[in-house]
C-alpha cells in the first residue's frame, strides 16, 4: 500500500483505468437498457509542467475525458490522482479547494461566456466565488490578467458580444488563470477559431505555460496543432487509447494503424512531396455497442483473427512508445 502511495505522489496528474458510461433509460418506469460508453479504460500520466495532447475522431471520448479529470461529471469508475490525492474521493470542500488548482478552457468562445455579463465580472467571478480579496482587489487583479492574456484592461466593462472571436477565447483563458491554476484542460481551444488567430492563441498558451510553469491536457483533432504544442501524444478511438508517446516518436514512428490513417491526413505545406494517403473504411462504430476485441479491427487494414476476439494489451516498444495492437505484440 505504501508504495502504491509513493507510486502516486510521483507523478503531478495520473490517471488510472478511467471509466464513464451513460446510462440508457427508457420506458416509464425507467429500465436501464444499455450503455453509452464513452470512455472505457484510459490510464496515462503528465508530469508538472508539460502537456499531453489527447487527440482522436469527433466521438472518440476525447473531452469525456477531460471533463471526467475535473470532476465536472462523475465517474463510472477509476482513479485521477493530482499531487497524490485521489480526486474521485474528495469530499464537496476538498473539491471546492482542487477548483483552484485544476481548470478548463472551453472548445466554444462565445457559448462559454454570460452574454449578460461584461467581461471583468466574468473574469473576476472564480474569484468572488472563492471569496478572494476586496472589491477592489479583484478589480485590479481582472485588469492584471486581461493585460496578461493580451487585452486592453479598460475593456474590462464591455460584454462578450462585443469582442472577436479570438478575443472571447482571450476571455476564457484569462478567467481560467484567476485562481492561479497548476493544471488546465483545453478542450480545443482553437477549433471554433480562424487559422490566423489559431497560432496566437497557441502562442499565448504556450508562453503561459513557461510563465506560470502550467501542465495542461490539450484535447485536439488537429494534430498539427498538437505536434506544435503537446510534449507527449495520446490518440483515443471509440473511448480506448490506441497509442500514446513522446511527441517525435509519435510523429516520426506511428505505429498503430489509426494512427497512420490520422497523420497521413494532415496536410503537407510543400506541393513537390507526395504523400500516401490511407482511407479508412466505414464511419466509427457506435459506443453503445462497440465492436469486441479490439474496437479498431472494423475498420483495420491489417486486421487478424485475434483482432476481434481479445482486447490487446499495452505494448511498450521502448522509450516509453506503447501502443495497444496484436500486430505490434506479434512483431516484438
Amino acid at each position: 500500500m505504501e508504495e502504491t502511495k509513493m507510486n502516486q505522489d510521483s507523478v503531478f496528474i495520473k490517471v488510472n483505468n478511467l471509466v464513464k458510461y451513460f446510462p440508457i433509460i427508457r420506458g416509464v418506469i425507467g429500465r436501464h437498457v444499455g450503455d453509452v460508453k464513452a470512455v472505457d479504460g484510459v490510464s496515462f500520466e503528465i508530469p508538472q509542467g508539460k502537456t499531453l495532447g489527447l487527440v482522436g475522431e469527433s466521438g472518440s471520448g476525447k473531452t469525456t475525458v477531460g471533463r471526467t479529470i475535473l470532476r465536472l461529471m462523475e465517474p463510472t469508475k477509476g482513479e485521477v490522482w493530482f499531487q497524490g490525492k485521489n480526486v474521485f474521493k474528495m469530499k464537496p470542500q476538498e473539491l471546492r479547494m482542487l477548483r483552484r488548482d485544476m481548470q478548463i478552457i472551453f472548445q466554444d468562445p462565445f457559448g462559454s461566456l454570460n452574454p449578460r455579463f461584461p467581461v471583468g465580472d466574468i473574469i473576476g467571478e472564480p474569484l468572488l466565488v472563492h471569496g478572494i480579496g476586496t472589491k477592489k482587489e479583484r478589480e485590479e487583479r481582472v485588469k492584471e490578467l486581461m493585460e496578461i492574456v493580451g487585452l486592453r484592461p479598460e475593456y474590462l466593462r464591455r460584454y462578450p458580444h462585443e469582442f472577436s472571436g479570438g478575443q472571447r477565447q482571450r476571455i476564457g483563458i484569462a478567467r481560467a488563470l484567476a485562481m492561479n491554476p497548476k493544471f488546465i484542460v483545453a478542450d480545443e481551444p482553437v477549433s471554433a477559431l480562424d487559422v490566423s488567430i489559431q497560432s496566437q492563441i497557441i502562442n499565448l498558451l504556450i508562453e503561459l505555460q513557461e510563465k506560470f510553469n502550467l501542465t495542461y491536457l490539450f484535447i485536439a483533432h488537429d494534430l498539427a496543432v498538437v505536434k506544435h504544442m503537446s510534449d507527449r501524444v495520446a490518440v483515443m478511438y471509440l473511448g480506448k487509447l490506441m497509442e500514446t508517446a513522446d511527441n517525435e516518436d509519435l510523429f516520426g514512428n506511428p505505429l498503430h494503424p489509426y494512427t497512420q490513417a490520422l497523420l497521413s491526413a494532415v496536410p503537407v505545406p510543400d506541393p513537390d512531396v507526395k504523400k500516401q494517403r490511407i482511407i479508412l473504411q466505414g464511419d466509427i462504430p457506435s459506443p453503445i455497442n462497440p465492436p469486441k476485441g479490439c474496437v479498431f479491427h472494423t475498420r483495420c487494414r491489417y486486421r487478424f483473427e485475434p483482432c476481434d476476439k481479445e482486447i490487446p494489451e499495452a505494448v511498450d516498444v521502448g522509450n516509453n512508445h506503447l501502443v495497444w495492437c496484436h500486430l505490434i505484440a506479434r512483431q516484438t
